[in-house]
C-alpha cells in the first residue's frame, strides 16, 4: 500500500467486509483478462463463501484459475469542498474452491443468509431443502487482506 498513512489493520479490514452491502471480486480468465463481479459474499473465520449456479462463467474461470480478489467499500461520501471522497476500504485475496462436503454447504449458505437476510432465518431449512440440490457454494480461503481509511477531517 503506497500510502501507509491511510493503512488499516486486518481486523478493521474484516469489519469494512463484514459490514459491507456487496463486494466485488475479480478474478482471472484463461486469456489473462479481469472478469469482476458484484458479489453476495459472508465470512466465518478465515473463509468466505459465495452461492451460484453450478455452470457459467465465473465457475469456468475458477476452475482454471482459482485465485481472487474482493475490494469494498464502506462509509462512503463525497467532500463538499474539495474533490475528493472519504471511505473505509478492505482488499482481501485468497483461493477459490467448490464446496462438496454437505455440512459445509450448509454452513457457508447459513452465513450468506444470516448476513443478507436474518429476517427471513426461520424459512432457512425450507428454502435449503427446496434449492440445496441445484445450487453450488464456493469456499474462499483468505490469504492476504489490507484495509485503509480515507477519513473525513475534524471540523
Amino acid at each position: 500500500m503506497r500510502r501507509k498513512d491511510r493503512e488499516m489493520s486486518k481486523e478493521f479490514a474484516l469489519d469494512v467486509f463484514d459490514s459491507c452491502e456487496y463486494a466485488v471480486m475479480g478474478m482471472t480468465d484463461e486469456n489473462g483478462l479481469p472478469y469482476c463481479l458484484p458479489m453476495s459474499l459472508a465470512r466465518d473465520g478465515e473463509i468466505i463463501y459465495f452461492h451460484c449456479a453450478e455452470e457459467g462463467s465465473k465457475i469456468d474461470i475458477l476452475r482454471k484459475n482459482p485465485d481472487v480478489c474482493i475490494t469494498c467499500a464502506v462509509n462512503v461520501h463525497n467532500a463538499e469542498d474539495k474533490f475528493t471522497v472519504y471511505y473505509e476500504s478492505a482488499v482481501i485475496r485468497g483461493k477459490a474452491s467448490e464446496v462438496t462436503d454437505y455440512d459445509e454447504k450448509i454452513r457457508g449458505l447459513k452465513a450468506i443468509c444470516q448476513k443478507f437476510t436474518p429476517s427471513n432465518m426461520a424459512d432457512f431449512d425450507n428454502a435449503i431443502e427446496r434449492s440445496i440440490a441445484r445450487t453450488a457454494v464456493w469456499r474462499i480461503k483468505i490469504e492476504e487482506v489490507t484495509g485503509k481509511k480515507k477519513a473525513m477531517p475534524s471540523k
